[in-house]
């Protein structure tokens, strides 16, 4: 006979069957059974706390990118569970599975507008705002519907393209109890691993065999399936350049010599002529979004057709979305590229591709925009973002993990920071949420506490979150962050720049009303008021020796960096298109904007 469990203690134990490390989240009134389950099983499930709780999200999705293994976010009822909203979007449009609990009232209270609930228009429903973000959204009425739920929940986040998904509470359910055994989450799982249309493949092998300028677009769904070796084999098999989208970072090493970066309105302008100038081009596990296709401007970064795509993804709402396909592939990346990689083999021996003239061209390319690049980097004063970022690649370790968020530090790593293996670079991508960075990186250092971790984010974005870095003391989570310090919302102010004028730049900058002077808190004061090591740098010579002092303090630590103000040393290079509709008055004749 099953112990009788509380709703909660129910919960508890089955992540623990589950293999869930710990739980985040914020604690409220409707929460409390929860937290009584959880307290009595600390040695089994570990809990963090954060100070927001959108934070806990973020730390959930950034835990999730850095090992593949899901954790579950909690919070409270009414406005703790509309906080989370970011965050689930941002793990919902990126493929991140987080299982999230929230609060409700109790079920008596429905439709009686009690503490906490919008009854207004539909009953206690906070399921309705969340359900866009989420892959599932229950709200559970009865105890006794916990064991499927729970069931359904991870089997849905972690199946097919993965996602977050919510699980409502009410106050009730969370104490009533319930004598059902625990369920075994092994006899409810199902395999992702699905291999596509196997004449669909040998169509790919054929167009690829014949290819004379082939190309690799990746993906994060590459990482996500952690396919990066069965990659890397079909590109040296076939000579065939790989170019990365934001998610997809990683997936082959900087330094190798069939590395051509990246593309889109982001990217390289190698990384644009690989693409445009393909024949073929072998697409796994990407959307094709704006940044990818330099706002789908043809010539730009594509010319399909007449280039020829084969793609590959788990998600059959992608293939051929923004895209004509020529070999639709419907599965897993790891297990559809090794059988494309076993008919390539049975084809034929590898291409010498390193002694033709494809590969040539391929080098002269990549010269070209590493000369490019090495001229942001020569004058350093005043400091560039680039040169922050220079000294901050040759401190690090090449397996060291950089995270970044949004505006110039987002964008900037992307093109500028070589990395040099898969998980070692990470970003939000379609959300590009401010306020991530922080609270992401203290989940990826708890999920990867072997590796240097380092979150590279703007003045604005940290100000976002900053609170979280009393998480990271109270738990000893030693993160490294380097704040880019450049006074102001500047990536939108060089937008406006750029596309408005020299002179029309407004509301973005940050200067103090009374002093008429740029402003903005002492960061590195801030940091040590939260008991964090805090040290301000504002020579490029004065970097590394402060990256070692934060490292060696075996604590949380931040550094600010000053960084250019003034556009356009502010700002890192623009390769790609991305449009940015303007007032007629502004358009530039030429332009795609006009």
């Amino acid at each position: 006979m099953a112990a009788r469990l509380s709703g909660c203690e129910f919960i508890a134990e089955y992540l623990i069957k589950e293999g869930v490390p710990f739980v985040a989240g914020l604690p409220g009134h409707a929460m409390m059974a929860w937290e009584d389950a959880f307290k009595d099983r600390q040695d089994r499930i570990g809990m963090v706390q954060v100070k927001h709780e959108q934070a806990a999200l973020h730390l959930a999705d950034g835990y999730f990118r850095a090992c593949h293994k899901p954790i579950v976010c909690y919070t409270s009822a009414g406005p703790g569970a509309i906080n989370t909203l970011i965050g689930l979007a941002t793990a919902y449009v990126d493929s991140m599975p987080i299982v999230y609990f929230s609060a409700n009232v109790p079920t008596q209270f429905f439709d009686k507008d009690a503490l906490q609930s919008l009854d207004m228009q539909h009953v206690s429903d906070i399921n309705q705002m969340i359900r866009p973000c989420v892959k599932r959204s229950w709200q559970v009425t009865h105890i006794y519907q916990l064991p499927d739920i729970l069931q359904n929940a991870f089997r849905i986040a972690l199946s097919g393209r993965p996602g977050p998904v919510h699980i409502d509470l009410p106050q009730d359910v969370q104490a009533d109890s319930l004598d059902a055994a625990i369920p075994d989450p092994e006899n409810h799982k199902v395999s992702s691993r699905m291999l596509g249309d196997i004449e669909y493949i040998r169509r790919g092998v054929e167009l690829l065999s014949k290819a004379k300028r082939p190309a690799i677009l990746a993906g994060g769904g590459v990482l996500l399936s952690e396919a990066w070796e069965e990659l890397q084999a079909i590109a040296e098999h076939i000579g065939a350049p790989v170019v990365a989208t934001v998610q997809g970072k990683g997936v082959i090493a900087e330094d190798h010599p069939l590395c051509l970066f990246y593309g889109g309105s982001k990217g390289a302008t190698c990384g644009n002529n690989v693409m445009k100038n393909a024949d073929v081009i072998l697409a796994v596990g990407c959307r094709f979004a704006e940044w990818t296709s330099s706002s789908y401007t043809r010539g730009e970064t594509f010319n399909i057709p007449p280039t020829k795509m084969i793609h590959i993804d788990i998600d059959p709402r992608e293939i051929g979305k923004n895209y004509p396909v020529e070999v639709p592939i419907l599965g897993d990346a790891k297990t559809c590229l090794k059988e494309i990689l076993i008919q390539l083999r049975a084809k034929g021996p590898a291409l010498a591709y390193q002694e033709t003239p494809y590969f040539r061209e391929l080098q002269g390319w990549k010269k070209e925009w590493l000369d490019r690049l090495a001229t942001q980097i020569r004058d350093c004063r005043p400091m560039t973002m680039s040169c922050a970022l220079k000294e901050l690649r040759e401190f690090l370790p090449r397996d060291a993990i950089v995270v970044g968020a949004a505006g110039h530090p987002q964008h900037q790593l992307f093109n500028e920071f070589p990395v040099y293996g898969p998980l070692t670079h990470i970003s939000t991508g379609g959300y590009s949420t401010l306020g991530w960075c922080t609270p992401a990186s203290m989940g990826i250092k708890l999920a990867r506490p072997d590796k240097m971790v380092v979150a590279v984010e703007g003045d604005g974005d940290f100000m976002m979150t900053m609170q979280e870095l009393a998480t990271a003391v109270m738990y000893n989570i030693p993160i490294v962050i380097v704040v880019m310090n450049n006074f102001g919302w500047i990536s939108i102010r060089d937008l406006q720049h750029s596309e408005y004028g020299p002179d029309r730049y407004f509301g973005n900058e940050f200067f103090s009303k009374k002093t008429g002077r740029r402003y903005n808190p002492h960061f590195a004061e801030a940091a040590k008021t939260f008991e964090a090591h805090g040290e301000l740098v504002t020579e490029p010579e004065n970097i590394k020796p402060a990256l070692k002092r934060a490292f060696d303090s075996g604590i949380p630590a931040l550094l600010e960096i000053h960084t250019a103000y003034d556009f356009p040393e502010s700002a890192g290079i623009v390769s790609g298109f991305q449009l940015f509709p303007v007032p007629e008055k502004y358009r530039k004749p030429g332009s795609p904007n006009a």
